[in-house]
């Protein structure tokens, strides 16, 4: 469970144990079992005995910018990496293992992508056969990156990316078709979000990664040294390439919410460059959905999980595998 502090004015301080929102309408409190994180937007306030409640129960507090973005955290001291965990990290960076392995995250998020389409799949033949064309490009940029061969991932890096962007492209072009008319969009935006279906994807991708980067500092992995993203400085590059194997839960929250055509003016504003910008109520129900999402418990393998699970058991494994290369002189995980 987390505690979502989006409401200008929001304040959280601590009581017997527990923590106290207060808002305009009145305050609540929480108890702080079970709470795994607190996000702060902009214009709310906390206490530093509430913070410190959090540091001793271990659970992060994290700060959002208004797109959502993570743009600073406060973690427990019992956090942390062992050596040998970032000693593998850093050698697996530059092995063959590592190329290994962001092929198969990339391919992986293709195969997401492509599940997403199919859910789409109708008694149409002329829209079963748009997916169809698209499943069948995406395939082709799969087999590419499958087949694709070097030492590193630096030798290869640009045909990856351009590879993974171009079934992306196809992918969003394709899913855009099945949106209500006056909500589709040009193209794919980032920051800023020119209209508002990218302004709910990049502020959910925004909780997504605060959320794997949380969990990778958790199992001990060091979320700066990244393996196809390397590039940007001081910035959490590990995140980004974790979380492909993921995008598609937030493509799908997104766009049941706005396939149920239940978005109104009250969602976003529009500034004067023509960029979209969530409001409050649009933050609020994409975080709630968001986090209701993750929260679901589905079975994997036989082994039922919520997906918060799932991405907290995944993050630990990678850190063991760090260990483990590491342990065998880099010859292989």
């Amino acid at each position: 469970m987390e505690i979502v502090l989006n409401t200008f004015g929001a304040l959280l301080s601590c009581d017997n144990g527990g923590f106290v929102v207060a808002t305009s309408e009145g305050k609540q409190r929480i108890p702080s079992e079970g709470i795994t994180s607190i996000h702060v937007s902009k214009g709310a306030q906390f206490t530093s005995d509430a913070v410190m409640l959090a540091v001793e129960k271990e659970i992060e507090v994290v700060f959002l910018d208004k797109a959502g973005s993570v743009v600073g955290r406060i973690w427990s001291p019992k956090y942390g990496s062992i050596s040998t965990i970032r000693k593998g990290q850093l050698a697996f960076s530059f092995s063959k293992d590592a190329l290994d392995w962001i092929k198969g995250v990339l391919c992986q998020k293709i195969e997401n992508q492509q599940a997403m389409l199919l859910m789409h799949r109708s008694d149409s033949s002329a829209q079963n056969k748009m997916i169809a064309k698209a499943l069948g490009k995406m395939d082709d940029y799969r087999r590419k990156i499958t087949e694709l061969e070097g030492e590193i991932v630096s030798d290869v890096a640009s045909q990856l990316r351009g590879w993974e962007g171009q079934a992306s492209k196809v992918y969003f072009d394709t899913l855009n078709l099945f949106l209500p008319e006056q909500l589709r969009f040009k193209n794919r935006t980032q920051h800023p979000a020119m209209d508002v279906v990218n302004a709910m994807l990049n502020y959910g991708y925004g909780i997504l990664y605060g959320r794997i980067e949380g969990n990778l500092i958790k199992a001990g992995v060091d979320p700066y040294v990244g393996v196809l993203h390397r590039d940007d400085y001081n910035r959490p590059v590990l995140v980004y390439d974790v979380i492909e194997l993921y995008r598609v839960w937030v493509d799908y929250v997104v766009f049941s919410l706005v396939s149920q055509n239940t978005i109104t003016d009250d969602y976003y504003s529009v500034r004067e460059d023509g960029s979209y910008w969530l409001e409050p109520l649009g933050r609020r129900v994409l975080i709630q959905s968001v986090n209701d999402y993750l929260e679901e418990v589905t079975t994997v393998k036989g082994v039922s999980r919520s997906r918060n699970q799932q991405i907290f058991l995944y993050c630990q494994s990678l850190a063991q595998d760090f260990k483990k290369f590491l342990a065998g002189g880099g010859k292989g995980m």
